[in-house]
Parts: C-alpha cells; sequence; structure tokens
C-alpha cells in the first residue's frame, strides 16, 4: 500500500501562511526541483519528510509590476510566464531560454530556483548582479533580504519554516544607461545542467564607469561575487587599460574555487570563468552608454 501523503492546497495566501505558522511544511510551487530531491527508485512513489503545501495557484504570489524603477516578480512565476511578460529585462529572459525543455519552464519558478539553492542555478548570477532582494511572507508580516545573505549554502536559505517567499525584488532595474551580460557554459545551450555562468553588469556615464558587478554560477558552493574587487574598476575609463583587467581577472582569480565532478572539471570551470570575466572588462568599450 502506497504511504499517505498530508498535503495542502488553500485558496488564498493569508490560509497558506496560517497553517504554515502551525505546522513545518514542504512548499511546492513547479515541483521540479522537490521532486527530484525526493525521488525513489523507479515505479515508486517519491517520499516526502512532511506535509506538502502548494503555492503554484496562488494569485497573490504571480503578480508582475513595476514600482517607481523597481521590478517586483511573484515567485511562483513560472519561467514560461515570464517570458511572455513585457516587464521582464531581456537578459533575464535569455537566461531562462538555457533552462531545460519547455515541459520544465512550463511549472519551474522563478521562486523555486532561488530556494533550491544551487550553485548552477541558472537564474542566480543575474540576480545577483540585479542586486536581487527577497520579500519574505508570514503571519508576522514582511521582511526584506537581500539574495546574497538568503542563500547560505546548497540547497541551504535563511527562510523560517512559516516563511513563504513572495517577491523577487530588482532594484532600478529600469535605470537607463547600464549593460547586462549573461553567459552559461553547458553540454547544450539549454536542457543542460551549466558548468560555467557568468553575468556581468556594467553602467557607463560618458566614459567614466558609475557602476560594475560580476557574478559566477557553479564554481563555488554559493554564487561568487565580490563587491571590493567591482570597487576597484569605479571610476576608471573605458577602454579598460590592459593591466586593469589583468588585475581584476586576478583577482577573482584567487578566490574562484570550483570542484571536479561528473559535469566538468575546476581547471576547466575556473579558466572558462576567467575567459568570460577578461572579454566582458576588454568589450565594455562596445557597450551602449
Amino acid at each position: 500500500m502506497a504511504e499517505k501523503i498530508t498535503a495542502y492546497r488553500f485558496d488564498r495566501l493569508d490560509q497558506t501562511l496560517s497553517q504554515l505558522n502551525k505546522e513545518n511544511c514542504l512548499i511546492i510551487a513547479g515541483g521540479t526541483d522537490v521532486m527530484v530531491l525526493h525521488k525513489s527508485r523507479r515505479g515508486v512513489p517519491p517520499k516526502f519528510p512532511k506535509p506538502i503545501v502548494f503555492i503554484d495557484h496562488l494569485s497573490e504570489l504571480k503578480r508582475v509590476y513595476q514600482n517607481h524603477k523597481d521590478l517586483h516578480i511573484g515567485s511562483s512565476c513560472t519561467y514560461s510566464e515570464l517570458l511572455e511578460d513585457p516587464f521582464i529585462p531581456l537578459p533575464l529572459k535569455n537566461a531562462i531560454k538555457t533552462i531545460a525543455a519547455p515541459a520544465i519552464r512550463n511549472r519551474g519558478t522563478l521562486g523555486g530556483n532561488i530556494c533550491n539553492a544551487s550553485p548552477a542555478g541558472d537564474t542566480l548570477p543575474l540576480l545577483y548582479v540585479y542586486n536581487a532582494k527577497l520579500l519574505l511572507r508570514s503571519v508576522n508580516g514582511d521582511r526584506v533580504v537581500a539574495i546574497s545573505d538568503f542563500i547560505q549554502g546548497p540547497r541551504r536559505v535563511g527562510r523560517d519554516h512559516n516563511e513563504i517567499l513572495a517577491e523577487i525584488i530588482l532594484p532600478s532595474v529600469f535605470e537607463e544607461g547600464s549593460h547586462v551580460v549573461f553567459e552559461k557554459v553547458g553540454n547544450r545551450n539549454a536542457d543542460a545542467i551549466a558548468k560555467v555562468s557568468f553575468a556581468g553588469y556594467i553602467r557607463i556615464n560618458g566614459a567614466r564607469i558609475d557602476d560594475v558587478r560580476f557574478a559566477f554560477g557553479a564554481v563555488g558552493p554559493t554564487m561568487v561575487r565580490s563587491i571590493d574587487i567591482e570597487k576597484k574598476l569605479l571610476g576608471h575609463t573605458i577602454p579598460l587599460a590592459d593591466a586593469d583587467i589583468a588585475q581584476v581577472v586576478a583577482d577573482f582569480d584567487k578566490i574562484i574555487k570550483p570542484i571536479d565532478d561528473q559535469r566538468s572539471t575546476a581547471l576547466y570551470r575556473k579558466t572558462v570563468a576567467l575567459n568570460l570575466l577578461h572579454y566582458f572588462l576588454s568589450t565594455s568599450q562596445n557597450h551602449p552608454t
């Protein structure tokens, strides 16, 4: 006889939050990560360690809207929905297009990609360079936390059991003058887990760098980003001198610490990551002002 599973599917977010406050539950939106994590041998239903609560249908978690220059994205928006939304920035759409196959994109959610906290999460490097903030909601109210503080390690996040990730906030994403790129290296362009991923952000005023950000995926336990290294380029003019580019690359060489696994080698990952950074910096003069 199959093991019974307790599952909840409430009509409203406040009902869902009330249940989470009473009972520690496993939250399922798209389920594309949760089902894999808890899968059993072939033909045997997955085993869940605690009751399930479904949130994929909650309208409160599926809104996308602009508030001044900030973009708010509901955590239960699927990748396919985000691809069709006019507010979503093109670099984020390009990253979404590299995620799995259409069937997975129809189920998987942006909030799930964050809460799964995989070092190879496809959207995470971009969210880091966008300085994403996460709105967590519970019966006690809301709190906002930076994504870099929320993700603490592989599959480890700073979420209390009674909280739901409600929104992803991208500050000043509609600010003019910035240029953002995303690169993913895998066995295929899509439907493959990243060997290395990179996101770069630069804002230029005239020929002067006002802001610059870099984030690397799949080369450490979390996204690799260093605000201290980024600050070294502020105020520099483009095109950047070869010595300045070499110094930034050398600085990241010290903190990028990938591993060998079944998908790639540590040496390959580090080499590709640094090459992507070097290319981004050396072509910065081609970015629009």
